[in-house]
């Protein structure tokens, strides 16, 4: 939820840098590796931005296995320069260069400038790189022709806790057709060109890449910092050891030791929580500010109000399928903005007519489903053949099946329903559970130690309000590093900035664990509300 702090992440050398130091040497220590230059404008529009690719072996255990390439962005120290800090957006499956593109200046003046700002879209993202994006179909139609009449297009359809018999029982009859589709699936993203790179794509991989660059850049042995968030602070805690700074922080260990069907359940812990200050902050706001609102509404009357929208669209949905606005495409533009409170007041004020519009006339604008699509939630835009960036990163880190079938992940999902989130546990399709089916896992999977000691003390940065990467992950990793690990919580939904800042800086840490900062009260989510007083009333 840090769109600020995605900027303040500076994350340093592996546990294992020497091991995987002593083990490759692409690029050489040498800054001819790369060739600087104009960015493609379809992806990059920042003219003070470079690009570059830098040559990369599919296996570093096993040359012949060929050479791939990674697309490089990079944005140049403004002040005194203290190195290269290497940034990744999270996903898995986000490309890097449009992130730096999108923040690149933020990132420079939350390091002071004193670091060349360095991106790029790891293996199995983008056009660009090489394996680049992972391609199962070869055109909408066929896409569309292969899941048609599933859940993969019309999503799961459910109301309040997943407890009503009928949708218990409409999902688990799709158990053996899902099953069938996905092991299909499989086969044809191995049939398809980006088929033959799968086993090469992978979290372990996209390391040693960094690490690689890292040498390139600033010559070998030189501490290597690294700017990452969600998905990007498992990379960091693959490669821990200088000045470290992890935000939004997945559980390391669970990922890499469990299967990733009770994966997702445990990232949505606190989405229910942010959730709530939705509609806490609309109903404060009221219908001058919230068009989900009346006047005098408590937050229970603004989340009636949305659940009555979602049992409109669900019953309008088992009367025709092919409704313009489904249950599911309510609950997915709900959850794309959870993650941005800057969306939320254009969520209550322009999607959310439109979708009461188009449910009840049961057809009509299409635009909430095509703001939901490009969210990349549902991978089925109208006029591109969607990727499995997400699933092929994921899954090639995942464990291997344990011969868990489509019964036992819709059971999952009808249980997280009641138990984890009760509005957010049903969205489908979701890169974590299609691991199960998963054809192929990567070369190299790294499955531990993450409790090593190190060089210096990391600062771990959670959000104590956030819809997928709930606190509970950061007070994992701060367990698992001991006395190497400092935890700071931000309350809310901003002492975070000039911490960060101290640390890129000077190397600063707080003295004290479990650092509380407090919310930005000059923020407001909706007119005339600010986040304090939506924790106020939360409190409550």
């Amino acid at each position: 939820m840090h769109l600020i702090v995605l900027a303040a992440i500076l994350i340093g050398s592996l546990a294992e840098a020497a091991v995987l130091r002593d083990e490759q040497r692409v690029g050489g220590g040498n800054q001819s590796a790369f060739q600087w230059g104009p960015c493609d404008p379809s992806i990059v529009t920042n003219p003070s931005i470079s690009c570059s690719f830098f040559e990369i072996p599919l296996d570093y255990h096993d040359l012949f296995a060929g050479y791939g390439r990674i697309a490089v962005a990079k944005a140049n120290a403004t002040a005194e320069r203290f190195g290269t800090l290497f940034v990744n957006p999270g996903g898995p499956g986000q490309s890097g260069l449009a992130v730096l593109d999108a923040f690149g200046p933020m990132v420079l003046a939350l390091t002071g400038g004193h670091y060349d700002v360095v991106s790029w879209d790891p293996r199995g993202v983008g056009p660009l790189t090489i394996p680049g994006d992972i391609q199962c179909f070869s055109s909408i139609e066929e896409y569309n022709t292969f899941w048609n009449g599933t859940i993969e297009l019309t999503g799961i359809e459910m109301t309040g806790n997943f407890t009503d018999p009928e949708d218990i029982k409409a999902l688990l009859s799709q158990a053996p057709i899902m099953q069938k589709k996905y092991e299909e699936l499989g086969k044809r993203c191995l049939q398809q060109p980006s088929g033959q790179y799968l086993q090469y794509v992978g979290t372990a991989a996209t390391v040693r890449d960094m690490v690689a660059m890292a040498d390139a850049l600033d010559g070998p042995n030189a501490p290597i910092n690294y700017a990452g968030i969600s998905y990007g602070t498992i990379l960091g805690s693959w490669f821990i050891n200088r000045r470290v700074v992890l935000d939004g922080v997945i559980n390391p260990a669970f990922l890499a030791t469990e299967e990733t069907i009770t994966f997702w359940p445990k990232l949505l812990v606190d989405a229910d929580k942010v959730y709530d200050a939705f509609v806490t902050g609309c109903a404060l706001s009221g219908p001058d500010g919230c068009a989900i609102a009346t006047e005098g509404q408590s937050p229970a009357d603004v989340d009636a109000t949305i659940q009555g929208l979602i049992k409109r669209a669900h019953d309008a949905a088992r009367k025709n399928s092919s409704i313009p606005v489904t249950s599911t495409d309510i609950r997915l533009e709900l959850f794309g903005a959870m993650y941005f409170p800057d969306e939320w007041a254009p969520l209550a004020n322009v999607s959310y007519p439109q979708a009461v519009a188009a449910v009840d006339a049961e057809s009509g604008s299409n635009d909430l489903r095509a703001r939901a699509m490009r969210r990349g939630l549902r991978k089925r835009q109208a006029n591109q053949v969607p990727t499995y960036n997400g699933p092929a990163i994921s899954c090639s880190d995942s464990v291997n099946s344990r011969g868990t079938t489509m019964t036992d992940v819709f059971k999952e999902i009808i249980s997280s329903s009641r138990t984890s989130s009760h509005i957010f546990s049903s969205i489908w399709p979701d890169m974590f559970q299609y691991c199960p089916f998963w054809p192929v896992r990567a070369v190299e999977r790294y499955q531990g130690p993450f409790n090593k000691t190190l060089a210096n003390k990391v600062l771990i940065i959670s959000n104590t309000y956030d819809p997928v990467t709930p606190v509970s992950g950061a007070r994992a990793l701060a367990e698992l590093l001991g006395d190497d690990g400092v935890l700071v919580l931000q309350d809310g939904f901003g002492c975070i900035n000039q911490i960060a800042f101290a640390y890129f800086v000077n190397g600063t840490i707080p003295a004290d664990n479990n650092t509380l900062c407090q919310v930005d009260t000059d923020y407001e989510p909706f007119a005339g509300v600010d986040t304090e007083a939506i924790l106020a009333a939360l409190s409550f």
